[in-house]
């Protein structure tokens, strides 16, 4: 199975089209990119959050590794 291509994109529209009807499509539409533009906030969120955990325990692991090595001869 490769890519969606041409034809098969138009036959899903056609078959969204049938489906939900023309005057529905917009709505629909700007609910599904608000639910991306929602999820994607989470997304960045969620990996600041990591990278700001990992840079702590960074820096708490840094004074007791010198403080370990100045301490043996």
């Amino acid at each position: 199975m490769g890519p969606i291509g041409m034809p098969e994109m138009i036959m899903i529209f056609v078959v969204i089209l049938l489906l939900f009807g023309a005057k529905k499509l917009p709505e629909l539409a700007r609910g599904i990119g608000k639910s991306m533009g929602e999820f994607k906030k989470a997304r960045d969120d969620f990996e600041r959050e990591i990278t700001r955990a990992e840079t702590d325990v960074r820096v708490k692991d840094a004074p007791g590794k010198e403080a370990q090595e100045s301490g043996r001869p």
